[in-house]
């Protein structure tokens, strides 16, 4: 994200910090002492890895960001990405040997229909193999439908802006989801869809006029595919996972929750940074990711936030990571392995306080094209795309740090994180500053 919406999240963020100062009421019940050992997850806690179509597999068609990519409107040029295309067996078994149970990646829209009523078998033969090649690896596949890549034919028809798009959509995605079902995936349908509109209007794709349409069309998308889904795959496990936004999440996202929360299997939550009085404005820094205030603890209020709006529904981590410059240290010094322990102590600390997570995926295996730019990187393994022609995996310090985690079930029980945690927090507004969660002492 870049700053032609800075202006409105300060606001936001500047009135929801005087409410918070002016006062309210404080939780009615105060949280449980932190214990002096945490828990392991059990053997059904799934574990995984995410990625997505555009961002990881090179080789791109035309699409949306393709020409966003040929307007100017992007840091670098797109290359070809981490080229997953290509690699995506070698990738598979480097998440393998990570222990993890999940691999999360997108199946892309334009990959599969280059033009109307057109579809592209090969297209579809690589999302066979990949999808194979997961399971074969003892891993279980979680599909996005849409993570922001539509047709350049439907750019050409006005794409999100066009009522058609609905039934294009489905279109794609019923045939996505026919073919695949048998896969037993879990399944998202939007990524971050409000993320997703405030793009679309920094490239131009839509105006911001358009905006309220594509929210309301993304709505009519998901609940329809969600009926498709559960008709072709009983007991599947469906979810548009959320990217949420502390002090302001229900202002930001609940509008779209509330029309499709019917029509949602579990709550797919990323998380990344967190917000506090001490750095009211960090957040807001949406070219340099690696400057954004990192809150480990903040993952366990944006889980008790949507617990206590679903009570019992499934929740899962669809994302989380940490960004750096280049691959570069941190300018706080904080180390990967050292963040990725710290957020696994607070997911064990909110399911042992009965927060009802399923699952956590680590935002990426490898760093990708992150939008426009190959200067943040997130990855487990990291990619020189722009020096490096091989384009080789070479591990940083959390892929020993994950495989530690994922054979324990956790942290060990005597862990405790390396940052301590705010004493006043805005993550989840009000509940998370006037009832902080604490170490033992």
């Amino acid at each position: 994200m870049r700053s032609p919406s800075r202006r409105r999240v300060l606001a936001t963020l500047a009135a929801t910090t005087a409410a918070l100062l002016v006062g309210g009421n404080a939780p009615a019940q105060a949280r449980p002492a932190p214990p002096t050992q945490v828990q392991p997850f059990g053997s059904d806690f799934l574990w995984g890895v995410a990625a997505s179509g555009y961002q990881s597999e090179g080789h791109a068609p035309d699409s949306n960001w393709s020409r966003y990519v040929a307007a100017g409107k992007t840091e670098d040029p797109y290359e070809d990405a981490i080229d997953f295309y290509s690699r995506y067996r070698s990738d598979i078994e480097l998440a393998a040997q990570l222990g993890v149970r999940v691999y999360r990646i997108g199946i892309e829209w334009a990959r599969l229909q280059p033009r109307p009523g057109e579809w592209d078998e090969a297209g579809f033969r690589f999302y066979d193999n990949v999808i194979a090649a997961i399971q074969a690896a003892g891993m279980r596949p979680m599909l996005t439908i849409d993570h922001w890549v539509y047709p350049g034919w439907e750019v050409d028809r006005g794409g999100w802006r066009n009522p058609a798009i609905v039934e294009d959509w489905l279109a794609n995605a019923r045939r996505v989801v026919d073919r695949y079902a048998g896969a037993d995936p879990l399944w998202v349908t939007f990524n971050e869809p409000m993320m997703y509109m405030l793009n679309e209007v920094r490239h131009g794709g839509i105006g911001a006029v358009d905006a309220p349409a594509m929210h309301d069309r993304i709505a009519q998308a998901h609940n329809a595919i969600y009926d498709h889904i559960h008709a072709v795959q009983p007991g599947a496990m469906v979810t548009s996972n959320i990217a949420y936004i502390p002090a302001a999440e229900d202002a930001v996202d609940k509008p779209l929750i509330d029309k499709i929360a019917a029509k949602l299997d579990y709550i797919g939550i990323d998380y990344y940074y967190g917000l506090s009085p001490d750095n009211l404005t960090g957040m807001t820094n949406f070219t340099e990711l690696w400057k954004n205030p990192l809150q480990p603890e903040g993952i366990y209020y944006a889980l008790q936030h949507y617990s206590n709006a679903f009570p019992g529904k499934p929740l899962y981590i669809v994302e989380n990571g940490m960004p750096t410059e280049n691959g570069l240290p941190r300018w706080d010094a904080y180390s990967r392995a050292d963040n990725l322990r710290d957020t696994v102590y607070w997911l064990q600390r909110a399911k042992a306080d009965g927060i009802n997570l399923i699952g956590y995926n680590y935002w990426s295996l490898t760093d990708n094209y992150e939008w426009g730019s190959y200067t943040p990187r997130f990855g487990l393994y990291t990619v020189d795309v722009l020096t490096d022609p091989t384009l080789a995996r070479r591990p940083t310090d959390a892929v020993a740090a994950y495989r530690a985690i994922t054979s324990e079930g956790g942290v060990p029980a005597d862990y405790l994180p390396t940052r301590l945690p705010k004493e006043c927090s805005f993550v989840d507004a009000l509940a998370s500053c006037a009832d902080p969660v604490t170490l033992p002492r």
